[in-house]
């Protein structure tokens, strides 16, 4: 995980490890890997994705699958989350996902998301030193290349230090 955190620090200066780590997150996550989610910006407290209208992400009437679209919400915060906790302290798991769809998407999708350092401290890292585990909903807000309000989806995530963790082995 700590190449990820150094190429993704990179990619907020160079379109070159940009390029790089939307490659690395497809082959690290094989789920989104035909959906080519790309990230189209990085900074240290926004991330930007986009779903681009093609035909692997389309439904039955050529818009953006409803499913794409709820995966594009909850990639892009979880992606942010792990870009401030490290992997190997925290582990984070999506709880609960509510999509409202406000417009057929016909046109690219993205999704921009913003999470600061001190919202991290205050409603994550300070609460965790005195629970096992912190649950987390945030509002992610999808639009078009039209600007059309397409979707909003309430990501609710599970934050639990590694030691917290009761891991059952088989």
């Amino acid at each position: 995980m700590n190449k990820l955190y150094s190429l993704a620090r990179k990619a907020k200066t160079s379109s070159f490890y940009l390029w790089l780590l939307n490659l690395v997150l497809l082959r690290a996550i094989p789920f989104n890997k035909p959906h080519r989610l790309k990230i189209s910006a990085i900074s240290d407290t926004e991330i930007s994705v986009t779903a681009f209208n093609k035909r692997y992400n389309q439904n039955h009437i050529k818009g953006i699958h409803a499913c794409l679209l709820a995966t594009l919400c909850e990639y892009v915060s979880g992606l942010s989350l792990t870009m401030h906790l490290p992997a190997n302290e925290y582990r984070i798991i999506l709880k609960t996902i509510q999509m409202t769809y406000h417009y057929q998407a016909k046109l690219d999708v993205s999704v921009k998301f913003k999470l600061d350092r001190e919202e991290i401290e205050k409603a994550i890292l300070v609460p965790l030193k005195t629970e096992d585990a912190v649950f987390r909903e945030f509002t992610v807000d999808a639009y078009d290349t039209a600007s059309n309000h397409i979707c909003t989806g309430l990501i609710n995530w599970q934050i639990k230090a590694w030691k917290n963790a009761k891991l059952k082995i088989s």
